[in-house]
């Protein structure tokens, strides 16, 4: 094994394809932008974070299909290992949505870690190790949820707030560009998003009291080209949605999920999350903007065109970060999503009109949503050390994990949490890098259930439902074979028909799911592959299953070879 250092971290090679060591096919060096706009043409890669800029997770790969599904076996499995400390108190998850390009596969892992693998086999032809402090201060886990790659590299982010470029052929750094501050308490865990000759990324923290943006890095050099911060300073639109005092400079907002992006608006849809403190809403009084919304952005000079709050001055942590998932209907150019409180919003892109909302959970205690989108808030901790219940808990109906949307069936599938939680106020100064949260938490460990459901966005109603006994804690992918792929935090890896939500398949992989199934194919060959080992922030959204073993390993299922 030979290691490159470079600045704070290392590559480690390994035996590659060409079977020259530490060297992997230039396959990223002619991904482009353009190549990116129409990743759906070529289904046997998957190029960017969600498959393709609409964040759908839909493939055309149809080689597995509903008739067949019944057939699949592991092709190979990758195990990373977890090697000496990690940095942060909180637990590590492997939640990264795998990407693909023409037979290289890269992904990345929690503590700074990042990997390319044969797709075909998955053996390892290098791996990169960011050296992360151990004492970074980390809300909800040691995670990273995925890489981007364009032009020769590969981009990914680490939990102390750096971007990092690696040359895709043997995992050394190209450049490293900081863009948050540690000793706040700011940190990064999303796949970063290339749009035209920009990178750009998000910024996570906003339980520590951290100010959140979106900023955007020249590819080629690692230049910070601009930054847009989600919470505005007096005299800045929404500025007046805040108290006058210092709340804004510690307001949360973060973006800590990957963005969508339409290139016909030239707009992209990036989710904010909760306001800080969470739950103590009396010293931050006001909507709150750009908190708990979803905001379109200029990709060229990161300017906010529209904004759509779901949560106007949120008091249950209810962030809306989660993905904008890009389809039409009737000629109208649209965006779903499905938030933490437990509602589906379908929205039109171009203006943020609302077109429509409905619930997708069964309990909704908090407050309801009327049709017109005007919120009532009914329960929520207003009363300090005076203990409520609400329904979903602060981990919401859906936390980060990404529902996915089939063009074939026109439904849109969501992974569902119905849990509660009971919340108590408890005022707290505020402190740089100290949990900043206004309440004490604790999530039903008995009461809850979850499933897959599958929605109709022209009615807003559900088309059918794949009931479980706990929560549904992973993203869901969507197939051209008519086949909607999800995991369970009990471990299980299940296919689902797309049209009827029979399920179909079922294998144990050893650890619960909470990261992103991708599929691909080689040679022919259509792959699905999945991130497995549960953890992170078990508490908000499963603390019944904190004992649950960890795992570490990227399994890869195919239909057997004859």
């Amino acid at each position: 094994m030979m290691a490159e250092y470079v600045q704070a971290g290392h590559a480690v090679s390994q035996a590659s394809l060409s079977g020259l060591a530490g060297i992997a096919p230039p396959v990223v060096q002619n991904v482009t932008y353009e190549r990116i706009l129409e990743a759906r043409s070529e289904p046997q890669n998957w190029l960017t974070y969600y498959g393709a800029y609409d964040g759908q997770r839909y493939s055309p790969l149809d080689q597995i299909n509903a008739e067949n599904v019944r057939r699949l076996v592991p092709a190979w499995v990758f195990q990373s290992g977890s090697a000496g400390m990690h940095a942060g108190a909180s637990t590590y998850s492997f939640e990264a949505a795998p990407v693909v390009v023409d037979g290289v596969m890269f992904v990345s892992g929690w503590d700074g870690w990042a990997w390319a693998l044969d797709a075909r086999t998955g053996q390892e032809l290098w791996r990169y190790k960011h050296e992360v402090p151990y004492d970074t201060s980390l809300c909800c886990g040691n995670v990273n949820r995925g890489v981007a790659v364009a032009k020769g590299k590969v981009f990914f982010v680490t939990p102390n707030a750096h971007l990092l470029a690696l040359d895709a052929t043997n995992g050394r750094c190209v450049w490293d560009a900081i863009y948050g501050d540690v000793r706040a308490g700011e940190s990064a865990t999303l796949a970063p998003l290339v749009v035209k000759d920009l990178v750009i990324v998000g910024s996570s923290g906003g339980e520590f009291g951290v100010r959140g943006h979106i900023d955007a890095f020249d590819l080629e050099t690692g230049r910070h080209v601009w930054r847009t911060y989600t919470v505005p300073k007096p005299g800045e639109p929404g500025s007046e949605t805040w108290p006058d005092g210092p709340a804004w400079t510690r307001g949360g907002g973060n973006c800590w999920v990957t963005g969508t992006y339409d290139p016909e608006l030239n707009l992209m849809y990036w989710g904010t999350g909760n306001p800080a403190p969470d739950f103590d809403g009396a010293v931050r009084e006001g909507d709150n903007l750009y908190t708990d919304s979803v905001v379109a952005v200029n990709p060229d000079n990161g300017e906010i065109r529209w904004h759509y709050q779901y949560n106007p001055h949120d008091l249950w942590d209810y962030d809306s970060t989660m993905e904008h998932i890009l389809f039409e209907l009737e000629g109208r150019k649209l965006l779903a999503h499905f938030d933490k409180n437990g509602y589906f919003f379908v929205l039109d892109r171009t203006n943020g009109e609302l077109v429509r909302v409905a619930p997708f959970v069964d309990r909704i205690t908090w407050g309801e949503i009327d049709p017109d989108g005007k919120v009532t808030p009914k329960i929520y901790p207003d009363e300090e050390g005076v203990e409520v219940r609400f329904w979903p808990g602060p981990a919401g109906g859906k936390e980060w994990t990404h529902a996915a949307y089939s063009p074939r069936t026109e439904l849109f599938y969501v992974p569902v949490q119905d849990v509660g939680a009971m919340v108590t106020r408890r005022r707290r100064e505020f402190k740089e890098s100290i949990p900043y949260w206004g309440a004490s938490v604790t999530v039903d460990s008995g009461d809850m259930a979850g499933s897959v459901s599958a929605f109709d966005p022209a009615t807003g109603r559900e088309s059918w439902r794949w009931r479980n006994d706990v929560p549904m804690c992973a993203s869901v992918l969507a197939t051209g074979g008519d086949v909607v792929f999800a995991g369970e935090p009990t471990g299980e890896f299940n296919a689902f028909d797309a049209r009827s939500g029979e399920l179909l398949w079922q294998f144990q992989t050893g650890s619960g799911h909470h990261s992103n199934p991708t599929t691909y194919s080689v040679d022919g060959r259509q792959f699905v592959a999945v991130p497995v080992g549960w953890g992170a922030w078990v508490e908000g959204f499963l603390p019944g299953m904190l004992g649950a073993p960890h795992g570490d390993a990227l399994f890869a299922f195919a239909l057997p070879q004859d």
